[in-house]
């Protein structure tokens, strides 16, 4: 999708990590976010190798999660997942995150550096090995 989204809450549920005869795995948790008069109950899923992003919180625990929006559609019915890809502690400052997402790039790739060196020197080989 290309956004990226957070929420501050407190942790509520967290799920063991279910296993699938497929190899892949999951696991599920619920952060509370206050909402005026009515607290608001959101389910995460970590997939895969994040499965392990909740360990280290137990219920209760403020929590900051970043996640992803995903949306798909299964015989007419149509679902959302909000799926988790790094969480830290509110005022970690980024210093308790942990498994961060690699960084988006634009279409033009990564940001550029200094060539390497030797670049743009008249040589006799045209072969760079």
């Amino acid at each position: 999708m290309g956004q990226n989204f957070e929420l501050d809450g407190t942790v509520k549920v967290i799920n063991e990590v279910q296993s699938f005869a497929s190899g892949f795995t999951k696991r599920e948790f619920v952060v509370e976010v206050e909402d005026g008069k009515f607290p608001q109950s959101i389910k995460f899923e970590c997939l895969k190798e994040k499965t392990s992003l909740i360990d280290g919180y137990e219920v209760g625990d403020p929590v900051k999660v970043f996640f992803d929006i995903r949306g798909n559609e299964y015989n007419g019915k149509y679902y959302v997942n909000l799926t988790a890809w790094k969480m830290e502690k509110p005022g970690a400052g980024g210093g308790g995150s942990r498994n961060a997402a690699p960084p988006a790039y634009g279409d033009d790739g990564p940001p550029l550096s200094e060539p390497p060196g030797g670049y743009g020197q008249e040589s006799d080989d045209d072969i760079p090995f």
